[in-house]
């Protein structure tokens, strides 16, 4: 028998210890983006032993036995449900020409691309853009907070697991399928799928860092602050909500 994935109590948990520990841990030299760096780097270190002991071996396989057409296909699936939670982030953030284009994406890969398995949206020169509840919120003016490392989960911070772990999450119809056997099953494929695509840059990073932790934490929250403004954030002195619009003459 499938176990069922723990929903509601097991993300609560989480975040309200990210939310307490949050305002701990501030020791003298730490990188104030990262005050509860003792406790990320233990985090890190059980996430990097699970990867390296079943996730990796697992994306491994997936790799060599499942044929390139299949994995295309599975990677297309979830980047359709993806596009359609872009589509309302978009929506909220005020990018109509980005919502409109994630609208179409999902429509026509859905419709004609069978369930998203196919990306006809692509090669009509339709552009994805994911966004999620963590943009959002930076687009609105929230600041990250500290970076954390959730357990299993991997490089966050507070703004975006808070984010993730009680909005994303719902908008999620992979994790709301109520058929337990069938939310588990793609709930792992999603996992594992992800994992088999990080498998060249987790090479490079074994050859090129030398604090793997360091590196990682450094690489997320530039992307995270690119991501939230389309590549083009602010200064670091800058504050970060968006400029107000220029007074007419």
């Amino acid at each position: 028998m499938s176990m069922p994935v723990l929903r509601h109590p097991a993300r609560l948990l989480i975040l309200a210890a990210a939310l307490v520990l949050a305002g701990c841990a501030h020791g003298p030299g730490a990188d104030p983006r990262d005050p509860l760096e003792p406790l990320n780097r233990s985090v890190f270190a059980f996430n990097d032993a699970v990867d390296r002991t079943v996730l990796q071996p697992v994306a491994t396989a997936y790799t060599d036995i499942t044929p390139r057409p299949v994995r295309t296909g599975v990677r297309n699936f979830f980047n359709n449900l993806a596009d359609g939670w872009s589509f309302v982030n978009q929506l909220l953030q005020g990018k109509p020409a980005e919502a409109m284009d994630s609208f179409f994406r999902f429509n026509i890969n859905t419709l004609w691309g069978v369930f998203g398995l196919i990306d006809i949206a692509s090669e009509m020169r339709i552009e994805s853009r994911h966004e999620d509840f963590g943009q959002t919120l930076g687009r609105w003016g929230v600041p990250s907070g500290p970076y954390l490392v959730l357990p299993l989960m991997g490089p966050s911070t507070v703004r975006d697991a808070a984010a993730r772990l009680t909005v994303d999450v719902k908008a999620d119809p992979v994790r709301q399928a109520d058929h337990v056997p069938t939310r588990n099953s793609l709930i792992a494929l999603d996992v594992v799928q992800t994992r088999a695509q990080l498998l060249q840059a987790t090479r490079m990073l074994d050859e090129a860092a030398l604090d793997r932790y360091s590196f990682t934490r450094d690489i997320y929250l530039q992307k995270r602050q690119n991501d939230v403004f389309d590549g083009a954030p602010p200064p670091p002195d800058a504050p970060t909500e968006e400029p107000a619009e220029a007074t007419q003459p």
